[in-house]
């Protein structure tokens, strides 16, 4: 799958996938889209509870979230175990050519970009004092969860290009592995996902959206 380098609308970079006609952020900013869905609506409504936090982050992709909270968890001084499912990692071409364009807005450098890529699956790795980062290159559909999560990033490609990892099948599988409590945030706002996490379980609330989106979701486990 051929992936091109984008610079989205707040100077930071992610990628475009022409045979799927998408993008794997907001064209209007990465980074603005990043802080606001996952960090904003989702980590910094976390960050008083018992530590540490266990995260999971459905669909890696450049790795842009996992750098951002890295770098918001240590001002913070809390831990986070963080797992990731990247069923399909970037190849190590686009790696090494997404590295130089560096990822400042993201409080990171390229070597923790490149560290952060070139770790093998299922093997921990501390990424920094306060997080833990292990990817999974598996599916939603065929992982088992051993652990219970306190916080989900839905960031899989949208509806239109994989509507299978949108079932509500896979939303009773995250329900049953999330503690009480706790909220899964994604930037999908379609009125058919929302009614689809509320049958999973879900409470379910409408939050604005990021620059260039209306909304965006947010669903907590009571």
């Amino acid at each position: 799958m051929r992936r091109e380098i984008i610079i989205t609308g707040d100077g930071s970079p992610t990628l475009f996938v022409p045979e799927l006609d998408e993008h794997y952020h907001s064209i209007h900013g990465a980074f603005n889209e990043s802080m606001h869905v996952f960090i904003n609506a989702g980590l910094l409504q976390k960050t008083n509870t018992l530590q540490p936090i266990n995260l999971l982050e459905i669909g890696l992709g450049t790795g842009s979230n996992v750098l951002l909270t890295n770098s918001i968890v240590n001002k913070l001084n809390i831990h986070v175990n963080y797992d990731a499912l990247e069923p399909f990692p970037i190849d190590s071409g686009t790696i090494t050519a997404l590295a130089n364009f560096g990822f400042d807005k993201f409080d990171s450098s390229p070597e923790a970009f490149l560290q952060l890529h070139q770790q093998n699956p299922e093997i921990p790795l501390q990424l920094s004092l306060q997080l833990t980062f292990t990817v999974y290159h598996q599916t939603l559909e065929s992982i088992q969860f051993n652990k219970g999560y306190d916080l989900i990033y839905f960031d899989a490609f949208g509806p239109r290009v994989q509507p299978e990892i949108w079932s509500q099948a896979n939303f009773e599988k995250l329900y049953q592995a999330m503690h009480k409590d706790a909220i899964l945030v994604t930037y999908c706002a379609k009125g058919e996902v929302r009614r689809t996490m509320q049958a999973a379980g879900f409470m379910v609330e409408k939050l604005p959206g990021p620059p260039g989106k209306r909304e965006m979701l947010r669903a907590t486990k009571k």
